[in-house]
């Protein structure tokens, strides 16, 4: 196992994201979102060129290896319904800053799960629609030498395991980014409202023989408030520490990288900026400690 972690979880600013990389100990950074100088944070694969050759500078003088890239392809912010020429231009900018950053996988999803407003899942999800998208996704990165990896987040192949499942049979040689603490939080939209959480050792054992990368987070789900407190790797319910031996009992030599979400939920607009100084500065000791721990916890399995 080699360890890593999506480093913006540990700042903003691409100077942050290479300190907390190299308090750790580590070698590579999951690239998602990231800030330089005066160009404001934005994708990896979207932030203007001159922004990305001062990112891509910076981590070439830190000897700092990008293993892979959290694009915004399909996720959750992207609907189905959207036009397929969006996805295509956010491809081919991926692919070429991959290219230049020396990245080889890639994590895609399935796009948004589509509601009436009410919270309400619609009948129709365009599944076919879905799947043909997947399928030239997967077909362009993988022409280009890159492994795409569809991750089991708010998207359509993580409303349930039986989801998951149904995207596989269609796409048998698909790939997955496999989150360990996604389904603490995500309802199992297979079963009846109102819809009980995930399970992360079944969802985990479901999709095993097609994980070729793994982020870790953990947290425990509140039934009654309807939250989710993020805590340190093997506190929750993600079942981490049995995933973690699992893993290793299987020779995973591929790469697990860290999502804390303990001193920020990239999704949650909530969170208040009343003092960012602060703010950075737990965010990026809560991403050093997460990485030690898990760092204890890897070793306890090996």
């Amino acid at each position: 196992m080699i360890l890593t972690g999506i480093a913006d979880e540990a700042g903003d600013h691409i100077d942050a994201q290479i300190a907390a990389t190299k308090a750790l100990g580590w070698q590579h950074i999951e690239a998602r979102f990231v800030q330089v100088d005066k160009f404001e944070k934005g994708s990896i694969h979207d932030i203007p060129e001159e922004a990305f050759d001062l990112v891509a500078r910076a981590l070439q003088d830190a000897d700092i290896q990008v293993c892979s890239v959290g694009s915004t392809i399909g996720n959750w912010a992207h609907s189905i319904n959207d036009p397929f020429e969006i996805t295509e231009a956010e491809i081919d900018r991926c692919i070429e800053r991959m290219h230049r950053l020396g990245a080889h996988i890639v994590r895609f999803m399935s796009y948004s799960i589509l509601e009436d407003g009410k919270e309400n899942d619609l009948e129709e999800q365009h599944f076919e629609e879905r799947i043909t998208r997947c399928r030239k996704i997967i077909k362009c990165f993988e022409e280009e030498g890159i492994t795409p990896v569809h991750e089991n987040c708010m998207n359509y192949g993580g409303m349930s395991i039986q989801h998951a499942l149904e995207m596989q049979e269609e796409i048998p040689d698909m790939q997955w980014v496999f989150d360990t603490g996604n389904p603490v939080f995500n309802p199992d939209r297979s079963q009846p409202r109102p819809y009980p959480r995930q399970d992360a050792w079944a969802f985990y054992q479901a999709l095993k023989p097609h994980i070729a990368h793994v982020h870790i987070k953990d947290g425990n789900w509140d039934n009654s408030a309807s939250e989710c407190t993020f805590t340190m790797p093997g506190e929750g319910q993600g079942d981490v520490l049995r995933i973690l031996s699992d893993l290793s009992s299987n020779d995973y030599q591929g790469f697990i990288s860290i999502e804390p979400h303990v001193a920020t939920v990239f999704h949650d607009t909530s969170q208040s900026d009343d003092d960012p100084e602060k703010k950075s500065k737990e965010q990026f000791e809560s991403y050093v400690e997460y990485g030690r721990r898990l760092s204890e916890l890897v070793n306890q399995c090996t």
